[in-house]
């Protein structure tokens, strides 16, 4: 797909739909008034008879005559003018573009740019457009066949259209910049789409390190044998339920100062989660492909930085596991040594991800990060708390977390900080071991947090748990069912303030 940036009139771009978004009750404005005078009074006549009000959603599509340039043109709500932010704005584009391509329309040009956006500036609203599209025009298709491919319309090219004072070189800086995070957001998608039977902690691990050497970033993967000389008995005891070898896959992208310290984000690559032993209920468990999804997400924001050449030290780490049943699987009530030399009481092996990211949060220390923000598609009680609209984030960092909240607001990822509180940490005490891998019931997204915390004392260091987030049941503008991307936006977007 080709993205344009397109200036001049409006009334002499040619393009087979020109897409206007319209305010609820600014249906008067000049600029809709002299484009209802080439289309012969037909938008006024929609307004008059209730078919369009400019509600948050609403599509009108109008085909034009031959006074103009345009052979359609779409109208979308963008709901009351208060209300109107980047994030709708992405969300109108994803609505446009899948609504375009429903009808085998597979060119046209987006004029959002007569909408004012408070406290955004140009690149803001070309990179949030930009973004829509790219993200809408995903689809997850390497098992379909031919025929069914075909039924399906490609698109071809999309123009931004940009007002007359407007900076052609910052509004093409903004789409590049949409073009890379959005490479990151497809590439985390295609991992997470990809089915169990092919997606081992090998494929990962291979995957990882052929995007790494695409993007030029330095790839190390611990095999079995590396991570039973480290001593990674939390990544070791949830493997050994597979037949299918663990792997932490560690990568290093260079782009700061050589003695910059890093930023380091671990990410939870459990390739299939059946939940072990403590196997989970049959019902959706096939969605469990999408328990890597953190490592997705690290994986993709790694390609988008090196992508973007952003002037910043990072280093990944990702433990690759498998968590199924077997007669060699850990059971409840094994005890495990993790790198760091913390000892565990297993009480429910399908708490296995704070097990692998307890290792990997020890591993990373050697690299002596400034930063460290791991995340995990960890606990399904961080769905009941927020739903599929937003992620949790826990820190022990106050500063960080802002960070963070600001990133996701600002990139549409959103987060919600919930507490990490002592009392918290109390409830995961052992008699057995220094810790239990539950905290019972209560609170399980924080007692999850409050468990990875005891490895991550000696950094500056935030939790983001995604679970709800990771995954689309339905689908929904900009995100085709299937796995998100979620996180690649959003670490990029404070990756990107804190250089």
């Amino acid at each position: 797909m080709e993205l344009k940036i397109k200036k001049g009139a409006l009334e002499a771009q040619k393009t087979p739909c020109l897409v206007l978004g319209v305010n609820e009750g600014k249906l008067k404005t000049q600029a809709l008034q002299a484009l209802d005078q080439h289309l012969e009074g037909r938008l006024q006549r929609s307004f008059r008879s209730k078919e369009f009000c400019g509600a948050d959603g609403e599509m009108l599509l109008v085909h034009a005559g031959k006074t103009v340039p345009w052979e359609r043109v779409l109208l979308v709500g963008m709901g009351k003018e208060k209300h109107l932010s980047l994030k709708r704005l992405r969300q109108s584009a994803s609505t446009a573009a899948r609504f375009l391509l429903e009808r085998k329309v597979c060119s046209f040009l987006l004029a959002f740019d007569l909408l004012s956006i408070r406290n955004s500036t140009l690149a803001e609203r070309v990179q949030a457009q930009a973004e829509g599209v790219l993200l809408a025009d995903y689809r997850f298709e390497q098992y379909l066949g031919d025929k069914e491919r075909k039924r399906q319309a490609d698109l071809t090219l999309a123009g931004i259209w940009l007002s007359p004072n407007s900076k052609r070189i910052d509004a093409e800086s903004a789409v590049e910049v949409a073009r890379q995070v959005c490479a990151g957001v497809s590439f985390a998608r295609d991992l997470v789409n990809q089915p169990g039977n092919c997606k081992s902690p090998e494929y990962l691990a291979r995957q990882a390190e052929q995007m790494a050497e695409e993007a030029g970033i330095q790839a190390t993967l611990l095999t079995r044998k590396d991570l039973e000389r480290e001593g990674c008995g939390g990544i070791l005891g949830v493997a050994q339920g597979s037949c299918r070898d663990p792997y932490l896959i560690v990568l290093q992208y260079h782009g700061g100062t050589k003695d910059a310290r890093p930023i380091a984000l671990v990410g939870k690559g459990v390739v299939f989660d059946s939940g072990g032993i403590s196997l989970k209920p049959s019902e959706k468990m096939d969605e469990m492909k999408m328990d890597m999804g953190g490592a997705a997400a690290v994986l993709g924001t790694m390609l988008a930085a090196a992508r973007l050449k952003l002037p910043v030290n990072l280093v990944a780490a990702i433990p690759a596991v498998e968590n199924m049943p077997s007669g060699t699987a850990f059971r409840p009530g094994d005890i495990l040594t993790s790198l760091s030399g913390k000892t565990i009481e297993v009480l429910n092996t399908d708490a296995e991800g704070r097990l692998i990211l307890a290792d990997a949060l020890t591993f990373v220390g050697r690299y002596n990060p400034r930063v460290v923000i791991d995340v995990a598609t960890l606990t399904g009680a961080c769905i009941i708390a927020l739903g599929h609209h937003a992620s949790a984030v826990l820190g022990n960092h106050d500063g960080l977390v802002r960070q963070l909240l600001k990133a996701g607001e600002r990139s549409g990822e959103r987060l919600w900080q919930l507490p990490l509180w002592e009392e918290y940490a109390a409830m995961l005490k052992s008699d057995f071991a220094d810790l239990k891998n539950i905290g019972g019931r209560p609170a399980g997204t924080i007692t999850a947090a409050a468990f990875l915390q005891n490895f991550a004392n000696n950094y500056t260091w935030a939790h983001l748990d995604i679970a709800g987030t990771a995954w689309e049941e339905k689908g929904r503008p900009g995100y085709p069912k299937g796995g998100t991307g979620f996180g690649v936006r959003m670490l990029i977007e404070y990756l990107r303030g804190a250089t």
